[in-house]
């Protein structure tokens, strides 16, 4: 509530040209203080009408709407209308949009089943599209390129792939590490719009010039130069998609004609009586600061009036709503309205401290924890002090199953932490030992507790108990060694 407050004080003072507010922070003796200087909000707000006015950006479903569709009428449109309006794109394209059987089947899916995908898309791509056109103009790219987020990641920042692919351009670790992508416990730059986006220009240059065929590439950029160099040999050496797709990973068989069925459906959405849906904030209401010391959103949000949950839309990268101080040049995207705010506040920003709040040092780059036999996802998280809900989210993990061999990646800020020596709580008799089960034991911790026994000899011992589930308390024959 106390935000919304906020909230509605300072646009009542935008609105009316004010340039400070003095308000008190409800439970607190703390005074915050919302000021710009009057002269530069002024030269500002210019600006942004310069925007504006060249912005023509509309949800209005009335304008938009020039057929008169029923709210709820999903057109009808020939498979001849279809190739025809294809052809005309095609025509002015340096991509090969091509008209086909498959891409007839995405074109009805984008505009029949998936319409509230297209809707959310074509409005979202009024916050993504400038920034990807702009890219896409540096490195000199076809600007049809920009509609691939919306096969990769229907637009959103934040989508993870269940292999492990984040953000708008859908990155794997290792991928975006060697574009420059970093990745850590605070940071994510996968998710970054502008970095990513960067990233994935120049990842797909690379791969436009290995194939000289865009098609080829962007089979590449979804499943791997290595799978589609394979499907070229086994095609005898053809360098055609629509000739080495039936070679290619079923996924990347259907990529391109997806690919090419949502330049069909952005450009054509009112013919299908699909209409944006209105994002919070569009490319050009928005700007970035850079950020100096390490900062929280909620230092943020105290001296700006803006919400966290406006700075978390605008900053995916950052995991934990903390710009860390890391030695890179970090920066904070807010609603142009709260620039001059922001920096006529900064230094106080920085003094202040949320009550009751940690700010940690960022982590370091991640370890590789290799799964042993008999180990439980919540010990590997105790031993790294890290939470099974994070390790989980690192990993991609949808349940608390793992597997020996398996690699998780965890990004902590120390060592492991030094387990403690236990005292085992045994019982005995002529044949064996019988160890107690303690809060937190495995199998694997066990047998390091007895010399000389190995955990198969334990499980072949116990085969009437479920060794991957001990519970409290149960007793683990343990063989007798000399």
């Amino acid at each position: 509530m106390r935000g919304k407050i906020l909230a509605v004080l300072l646009m009542l003072a935008f609105a009316h040209g004010q340039s400070q507010i003095d308000t008190t922070y409800f439970g607190s003796d703390t005074i915050l203080t919302f000021q710009d200087d009057p002269e530069l909000a002024m030269m500002d707000s210019m600006l942004v009408a310069a925007f504006a006015h060249h912005f023509c950006f509309t949800d209005d479903t009335l304008f938009l709407n020039v057929y008169d569709f029923h709210a709820d009428s999903i057109p009808h449109v020939s498979p001849e209308i279809l190739e025809m309006r294809m052809n005309q794109l095609n025509a002015v394209s340096q991509m090969d949009l091509v008209w086909n059987d498959d891409v007839e089947k995405f074109i009805y899916l984008y505009a029949q089943r998936r319409r509230e995908l297209t809707g959310r898309a074509i409005g979202m791509a009024q916050l993504y599209f400038p920034l990807f056109e702009n890219m896409l103009d540096k490195y000199d790219l076809p600007e049809e390129l920009k509609y691939l987020p919306i096969v990769e990641s229907a637009l959103n920042p934040q989508a993870r792939s269940r292999v492990g692919a984040v953000g708008l351009w859908q990155f794997m670790l290792q991928t975006g590490r060697q574009y420059g992508l970093k990745v850590n416990g605070y940071v994510d730059e996968r998710m970054d719009p502008y970095l990513a986006t960067d990233a994935a220009c120049r990842y797909l240059a690379r791969l436009y010039e290995m194939y000289g065929d865009w098609s080829l590439a962007l089979a590449a950029y979804n499943s791997g130069p290595g799978n589609v160099n394979k499907a070229i040999r086994r095609a005898g050496g053809v360098k055609d998609y629509w000739v080495v797709r039936n070679y290619l990973p079923r996924e990347t068989k259907g990529y391109v004609p997806a690919f090419i069925a949502v330049n069909y459906v952005m450009n054509h959405a009112e013919d299908h009586n699909i209409f944006p849906c209105a994002p919070l904030y569009s490319f050009f209401e928005c700007d970035t600061v850079h950020v100096h010391s390490e900062l929280q959103f909620e230092q943020i949000a105290a001296f700006t009036g803006l919400g966290t949950n406006d700075l978390e839309y605008l900053n995916p990268r950052y995991r934990r709503n903390v710009i860390p101080d890391d030695g890179r040049q970090n920066f904070v995207c807010i609603p142009r309205d709260f620039v001059g705010v922001y920096l006529m506040n900064e230094d106080s920003m920085l003094a202040y401290k949320p009550v009751e709040s940690e700010i940690k040092p960022p982590a370091q780059d991640e370890i590789v924890h290799v799964v042993r036999r008999g180990e439980v996802l919540g010990k590997i998280a105790q031993n790294y002090n890290v939470g099974v809900s994070s390790l989980k989210e690192w990993n991609n993990l949808r349940s608390n199953t793992i597997y020996p061999g398996q690699k998780l990646v965890i990004y902590t800020q120390s060592k492991p932490a030094p387990k403690k020596t236990k005292t085992p709580v045994t019982l005995e008799d002529s044949e064996y030992i019988y160890h107690v089960v303690q809060q937190g034991d495995t199998l694997w911790d066990i047998a390091k507790l007895y010399q000389g026994v190995s955990v198969t000899e334990i499980e072949q011992l116990n085969r009437d108990i479920n060794v991957n589930r001990l519970k409290l308390g149960q007793k683990i024959k343990i063989p007798k060694t000399s």
